[in-house]
């Protein structure tokens, strides 16, 4: 079920220089009100997708260890709870549009510390986890 959908801006470091400061889309689904009577258990059961919007001072792959850290303080989301998506729509280009770089979504995994995420790794989601994810995404956007 989708919990949020909206912008979200993320403050940066150095005080009013706001450096690493951004925004973006970002949709927090939680799979653990699905379906009640489901047996099903999610370890991660809160997914967090984000997404780039254009005008933003910072990408959200250059910050995603303090984005992630942001999103899980300011929505109360325990860390061991959740699964951070980076989302990437297809992008097409050329002068007639014949360049198409493919829609992507990749999970990214982090070290928690007291402090926040670090490490950030990345891969490609495939398989059943995406069709899934992909299906939560078209469930959403059609109840708007």
């Amino acid at each position: 079920m989708l919990v949020h959908d909206g912008e979200f801006a993320w403050p940066g470091f150095g005080g009013r220089l706001k450096l690493a400061s951004g925004r973006c889309r970002l949709r927090i689904y939680d799979l653990s009100t699905e379906s009640p009577g489901a047996k099903t258990a999610h370890l991660r059961p809160t997914i967090v997708l984000v997404s780039d919007v254009p005008g933003s001072r910072m990408s959200v792959r250059s910050c995603a260890g303090h984005v992630a850290t942001c999103i899980s303080r300011e929505f109360a989301i325990p860390p061991g709870r959740m699964m951070v998506i980076e989302h990437y729509p297809q992008s097409i280009y050329g002068q007639q549009g014949e360049r198409v770089i493919p829609e992507k979504y990749e999970a990214v995994e982090f070290e928690w510390t007291e402090g926040g995420a670090i490490r950030p790794k990345w891969r490609t989601l495939q398989g059943p986890i995406l069709d899934a994810i992909k299906a939560a995404v078209a469930g959403s956007e059609t109840q708007r």
